[in-house]
């Protein structure tokens, strides 16, 4: 069996029962490893413990997510401070990115949402992924993908992950020309907009992840989200391109290994 990669996952946010039961059975499903990125402080301690307990299969990606509030400066200090103890055994900075979902929520509820502080906070989480040389874990979509691409060239970062991407034409090219590299969940076999970006973006600059625990619909609806559905991505993304499974696995494989080193 062709091993996969999942190259970005919530490990932590699973109940504890159903996240055994998943790593337990990766081998037999064929996944090498997987791509845990965090969402705060505690969640990077969380995944640095799965890191220990299961070595070389829980890759750890330690950040804080957008989608929620800017720590105090205070809580930022500690949390860069804990990444630069670490900096030498994590494999990302992630995740990590700009909020567009949670701002789009606001505005439609008549309320302000000042976008600067996240844009600080990504500042100086790119600052450090420089520094250190570690790869980034992205979550910006639309046009915050273009702010972001702003801070990465300020910062000469090259090794970027775009998850689950969604952007304008010219945002595609962009990353594409600047050699980034996005992942698709499986929703790219029932959603349209995925299906299109798959067919245009570089071969060489793809890979497959799950974002679980985050459940998804079409034949997957009511199943909980394990890293095998990587699997069912490649076959996807294969028939696309008019690759065997097999060929398809091994590419975005292969892209996954070489991104992440």
């Amino acid at each position: 069996m062709q091993p996969l990669i999942d190259a970005h996952i919530h490990l932590d946010l699973y109940e504890e029962p159903d996240r055994k039961r998943l790593l337990s059975e990766l081998a037999t499903s064929g996944i090498e490893s997987v791509i845990a990125v965090s969402m705060h402080l505690e969640s990077c301690r969380e995944n640095e413990a799965l890191a220990r307990q299961y070595p070389g299969v829980a890759r750890p990606a330690y950040g804080h997510h957008p989608e929620q509030p800017v720590p105090a400066e205070g809580d930022i200090r500690k949390l860069l401070a804990w990444m630069e103890e670490r900096a030498g055994d994590m494999t990302a900075v992630g995740e990590i990115g700009l909020p567009y979902y949670s701002r789009l929520e606001a505005l439609e509820r008549g309320e302000t949402f000042e976008l600067e502080p996240y844009i600080r906070l990504l500042d100086s989480l790119l600052a450090f992924a420089a520094r250190h040389g570690k790869p980034v874990v992205l979550h910006a979509v639309y046009e915050d993908a273009d702010l972001v691409c702003d801070l990465l060239e300020k910062h000469g970062i090259s090794k970027a992950h775009f998850h689950w991407f969604k952007g304008a034409s010219h945002t595609v090219k962009r990353m594409a020309d600047a050699g980034y590299y996005i992942s698709f969940t499986p929703d790219l076999l029932y959603e349209k907009e995925i299906n299109e970006l798959a067919r245009v973006y570089p071969r060489h600059l793809v890979m497959a992840e799950t974002d679980g625990p985050w459940p998804f619909e079409g034949p997957f609806q009511g199943r909980i989200t394990h890293p095998a559905m990587t699997r069912d991505v490649a076959a996807a993304y294969g028939a696309i391109h008019g690759l065997t499974a097999e060929e398809a696995e091994l590419l975005l494989y292969e892209n996954t290994r070489r991104f992440y080193g």
